[in-house]
């Protein structure tokens, strides 16, 4: 009885799932870079990460900086497809990072993040994607 929906469930095409990896994923970290990007001129991403977003290894002007960057280069990055598995190691990195030091309680926000990225890292963009694109040119 359980053998046709575990059949079923195992023709979900692997290029959907890592659509929705790097669409859902990307969109997150995006979203998070045009706040602090909104935010950059009245000050309010330098006062989060003077007061909120504090790292122990770099100063807040550095670390705004390099989040927002990141947060608004990458996503793109994730989204088409494009060096998705570098991309998402980056993001990984900074996932860990906003884990261990910034909200060390939402391991279950952070997680679901992490399986994302982690499945992109180890498959890759997929057939929707201009790595796949890439892949056959340089064939």
């Amino acid at each position: 009885m359980l053998r046709p929906a575990i059949a079923l469930f195992e023709r979900i095409p692997q290029d959907l799932i890592a659509l929705i990896a790097r669409i859902a994923g990307g969109t997150v970290f995006l979203r998070s870079g045009l706040l602090k990007l909104d935010g950059w001129a009245d000050g309010t991403t330098l006062a989060l990460f003077r007061e909120e977003y504090r790292l122990p290894f770099l100063p807040p002007e550095i670390a705004a900086l390099a989040a927002t960057s990141a947060e608004l280069l990458l996503p793109p990055l994730l989204i088409a497809g494009l060096l998705t598995r570098f991309a998402a190691l980056a993001l990984l990195g900074m996932t860990l990072v906003i884990q261990l030091f910034v909200y060390p309680n939402a391991f279950d926000t952070h997680g679901v993040w992490a399986v994302c990225l982690l499945f992109l890292m180890k498959y890759g963009a997929g057939g929707v994607s201009l790595d796949h694109i890439a892949g056959k040119l340089a064939r």
